[in-house]
């Protein structure tokens, strides 16, 4: 079994990375009208944009920090609980973020998936 410290740090995150998701979309809205001529100032272009737009730092930042602890915590963590548990969690927590913001999710085939998700991190946690 995990100790609780792994763990928790391991559901935070997983509430990083999903809960930034969304947030993500929505701060690059506008980035498809950005327009400079040629490749160089056009990628220069959107990295302004989005680099001084604080609806896209801000949840950039959080989902960076997300990977900083995920890294410092497979330093101890079991990989073969760590990945799947993060990976799955922040699936789950993008889709009932994505459903807070307004977002189409799917329906009862999207709550199955959640459920059956649920499920199967049980049953990795309790084997390790």
């Amino acid at each position: 079994m995990a100790p609780v410290g792994e763990a928790a740090a391991l559901v935070l995150v997983a509430v990083l990375w999903g809960s930034t998701g969304p947030f993500l979309r929505t701060g690059a809205a506008g980035l498809e009208e950005v327009r400079c001529q040629g490749r160089l100032q056009q990628l220069l272009a959107e990295i302004r944009f989005l680099g001084l737009n604080y609806k896209y730092m801000v949840p950039f930042l959080l989902n960076q920090g997300g990977s900083l602890l995920f890294y410092l915590t497979l330093a101890s963590a079991d990989l073969s609980l760590a990945v799947p548990l993060c990976n799955s969690l922040a699936l789950i927590v993008t889709l009932v973020t994505g459903r807070i913001l307004g977002e189409d999710i799917g329906g009862k085939r999207a709550a199955a998936g959640m459920l059956l998700t649920v499920l199967g991190v049980a049953l990795c946690v309790a084997g390790s």
